[in-house]
């Protein structure tokens, strides 16, 4: 609906996460963005109003004479600060729009609603975080939507098998992947899901593509680029990065996204004004703290790997020439990024004496964040899920997950080792 500058292509994102998408001019030349606290907006006339009205109903097309570019109506609908945030995280993903929500789980909630009906199939990568499991599982088909999951580490066979049943290929609507997955960092290959998607699409049902990038994303990974319809976050993680707000998002092509924010602005799942400018502060260190989190995992998988009461790691950054998943790696990720999942010996048991003891490391869910956080996945972020669907991916008693956050890992592989040594 509005128009806007397209972003300097002689620039890299890193540089336009400073300016893009804010005019200074129209806050008193302010350097940062103002927090636009209002709900409502005022019309230079009422010719104005009408015509805005119309267009963000889609009782008409805007006409070319028209731009509506700072034009507002009501924050539910957007707001400026939404919309600064909205433009630079299209930067990152190269998509033409974004709709910024209130957590991660709104915005696959809505998406997912905005875009499946009843008797719709939802084809999806397991395992998947907890409440993503549990929303397609047991809210969906309250819904009449039918979820069909496909473990990750079977790949392409995987995905066939669960298609040779005709009433889940004929009625296919979307595939969903999470990819590295949450928490053991097995992948889809995206390229080969749109490929699935476009072959099953028909001229009066089009099967979409949406990939949870929140692992990797926007950095290590682009979707997008590999063929994906849609991209989802949970903007709390990386894109936040400071354990202060939630926050997700959705993208893609901007027809897309136009429905996206329809439901969004019918339902009122967007995100307060405050807490777009907190991420948009974010997003002007993101590469800085991404990195620094990549390379900091690095040196704490080499000492798990090496260490005797792990019994295995699961790391992107480990994956050998002969392992299946290394082909996928090599074709559409950037780098290995931050997160580390971890098999110690002796269980649960044990499992809970490494957490106990941690000092530097804090024993808490979520990701992303410039600390470093420590969680045992089968109790707290996959407990929802059945626990036969949980071993089958792998998510053992044994199982700790590791989001390094930026400290020296030195200090983080010294508090590792004393937690380690209080393992029986």
């Amino acid at each position: 609906m509005k128009t806007h500058q397209p972003p300097n292509p002689t620039m890299h994102p890193e540089s336009l996460m400073m300016r893009h998408g804010y005019d200074p001019t129209l806050a008193s030349h302010s350097v940062k963005p103002p927090i636009y606290m209002t709900s409502t907006f005022s019309f230079p006339s009422a010719e104005v109003g009408k015509a805005y009205g119309e267009v963000i109903n889609n009782l008409r097309p805007q006409q070319p004479d028209e731009d509506f570019s700072n034009t507002y109506i009501y924050s539910r609908e957007t707001n400026p600060n939404l919309e600064i945030l909205e433009r630079r995280l299209c930067v990152w993903d190269g998509a033409e729009d974004c709709a910024v929500f209130e957590s991660g789980m709104a915005a696959i909630g809505f998406t997912l609603l905005q875009f499946l009906s009843p008797g719709d199939v939802l084809l999806h990568g397991e395992p998947s975080y907890g409440c993503t499991d549990y929303f397609t599982k047991r809210i969906l088909t309250r819904f009449g939507i039918r979820p069909v999951g496909f473990r990750l580490l079977d790949g392409e066979a995987g995905i066939a098998a669960a298609l040779r049943d005709p009433a889940v290929a004929a009625h296919l609507k979307m595939i969903y992947i999470e990819t590295p997955c949450n928490p053991s960092n097995a992948m889809a290959d995206i390229g080969y899901c749109a490929q699935v998607a476009r072959a099953h699409s028909t001229a009066d049902r089009q099967v979409l593509l949406a990939v949870d990038n929140t692992f990797l994303g926007p950095l290590f990974q682009r979707p997008l680029a590999h063929g994906a319809d849609l991209v989802l976050y949970s903007a709390t993680k990386y894109i936040g990065g400071h354990s202060d707000v939630i926050a997700g998002a959705c993208l893609g092509r901007a027809e897309l996204i136009g429905q996206v924010k329809l439901m969004r602005g019918m339902l009122g799942g967007m995100p307060s004004p405050h807490t777009a400018w907190l991420l948009t502060r974010s997003l002007e260190t993101l590469k800085l703290r991404m990195t620094a989190s990549m390379e900091g995992a690095r040196r704490v998988a080499d000492f798990l790997a090496d260490h005797p009461k792990v019994e295995r790691v699961y790391y992107l950054g480990h994956l050998r020439d002969d392992d299946p998943q290394f082909a996928i790696y090599r074709k559409q990720c950037l780098a290995p990024g931050g997160m580390i999942s971890f098999d110690v010996r002796g269980g649960e048991e044990q499992a809970f004496r490494f957490l106990n003891a941690l000092r530097l490391f804090h024993l808490a869910v979520s990701l992303g964040g410039n600390e470093s956080l420590a969680e045992h996945p089968a109790t707290l972020t996959h407990a929802e899920v059945d626990l036969e669907d949980r071993l089958d991916g792998g998510i053992t008693s044994s199982m700790i997950r590791l989001s390094i956050g930026i400290e020296h890992p030195e200090d983080l592989i010294a508090d590792l080792r004393q937690a380690l040594d209080a393992v029986l």
